[in-house]
């Protein structure tokens, strides 16, 4: 049997039931449309995460209170002690450190005039824009104060502008903070949203006033940023030695940005494939639909087969021909599913825009792919039954 002999029984085979083969191939489509679909948003999703975090650097070590230890017997047991501000200071003295950053973050109402509005609450220090990459809109940042001795000055967040002085000027103007009066000295350009949390809206004070504001004893965190000259390890180990011989004991917990990003990156990937894997019990019920729909057609075809056998056509020759078919049936309904993926990801970029989908060829590729092999393997079982039949009894088979 020649190749084009084969194609043309195949497609033949395929589009003379043409209702019948639709459904089949409609079946898979819907397979492969969930697995790609939901696989793109999930590597969507990592990646808007991962591009996120990134943009606050990756030369980043942050410093939490607390040390959690495990003791035998006695279980989990964990220390607290305060993370100050002249431990931040000593921080600053390290070698190869280019900013450190203090963070206490609460929430409180924000008064100007007649306007007011609740609101996140960031106690930092002087470097936190250059540290975390941030830029002033309007004014200037926190001028470098001493961390313990800071002035009531504030940097609002562009919403916070946009709410509370409206079109007008904010730069000298006074707000109204958990009781206490700051004047502005600067506003943040837009940086939108991390995690849930709107960094436009938001008011920036000095560690010091915050700590005070919030009855806090202790920093929540600490940023290092140290310079190009000094590894993540190396930098890490100093950090330690210097807290430990301040502390005594070792009562804080290190992350590295490259640590975080690692952790960030496993954990969606992880998710990416188990949603993927969701959409793939799809793909599963499709394979189903072609490995019924091929044993139909054996029986349909039985005699046909019989006929074939009998002008030559070798137990080889028939196993590829319905094989051909199967394959050729799960390749449509990918390129269809395909199809189906395209319209729904034109259709959510114009309603919903902003939710991150990364349709990428490799993926679509791979489904495509995926779905032949789907075909292949249903397509096994009847195919090799085709093969096997007796020519004879096949043709008096009715």
């Amino acid at each position: 049997m020649l190749l084009n002999d084969w194609l043309r029984w195949v497609f033949h085979a395929v589009t003379t039931a043409r209702l019948r083969s639709l459904l089949t191939a409609l079946g898979i489509s819907i397979g492969i449309a969930s697995v790609t679909l939901l696989t793109s948003i999930g590597e969507g999703i990592r990646v808007y995460l991962m591009d996120s975090f990134s943009q606050f650097g990756t030369r980043i070590i942050a410093i939490t209170p607390g040390k959690t230890t495990t003791h035998g017997l006695a279980g989990l047991l964990t220390t607290i002690r305060p993370l100050s501000l002249e431990d931040a200071k000593y921080l600053g003295q390290l070698p190869h450190v280019d900013a450190v950053v203090p963070l206490v973050q609460g929430t409180a109402k924000i008064e100007s005039g007649r306007y007011s509005r609740d609101t996140d609450v960031y106690g930092v220090g002087p470097d936190m824009d250059r540290a975390w990459k941030f830029k002033v809109a309007l004014g200037r940042f926190l001028p470098a104060d001493d961390l313990e001795n800071s002035r009531y000055f504030a940097v609002i967040g562009s919403k916070v502008k946009a709410e509370l002085f409206r079109n007008s000027n904010p730069l000298g103007a006074y707000v109204r903070v958990g009781g206490s009066r700051y004047r502005v000295v600067g506003v943040m350009e837009s940086k939108g949203q991390l995690l849930g949390f709107d960094l436009d809206d938001a008011i920036y004070i000095p560690a010091d006033l915050a700590m005070q504001m919030f009855n806090k004893e202790s920093l929540m965190e600490v940023d290092v940023v140290f310079r190009e000259s000094a590894t993540s390890a190396e930098m890490r180990n100093r950090i330690k030695q210097l807290l430990i011989r301040r502390h005594g004991d070792e009562d804080f917990t290190l992350f590295t940005q490259e640590d975080m990003l690692a952790t960030l990156d496993k954990i969606l990937s992880m998710l990416k494939m188990a949603i993927g894997g969701l959409g793939g019990v799809a793909l599963v019920v499709g394979g189903v639909g072609v490995l019924t729909i091929m044993t139909t057609a054996l029986k349909e075809r039985t005699q046909e087969i019989g006929l074939l056998r009998a002008v030559g056509c070798t137990r080889r020759q028939i196993l590829w021909m319905f094989l051909g078919e199967a394959v050729f049936l799960s390749a449509s309904g990918g390129m269809l599913g395909l199809a189906i993926v395209a319209m729904l990801v034109i259709t959510m970029n114009t309603f919903v825009p902003a939710l991150p989908i990364a349709l990428q060829p490799f993926y679509m590729l791979m489904s495509l792919a995926l779905s032949c092999g789907i075909g292949l393997a249903a397509g096994i079982s009847p195919a090799m039954h085709a093969a096997g039949l007796n020519p004879i009894d096949a043709l008096r088979s009715q």
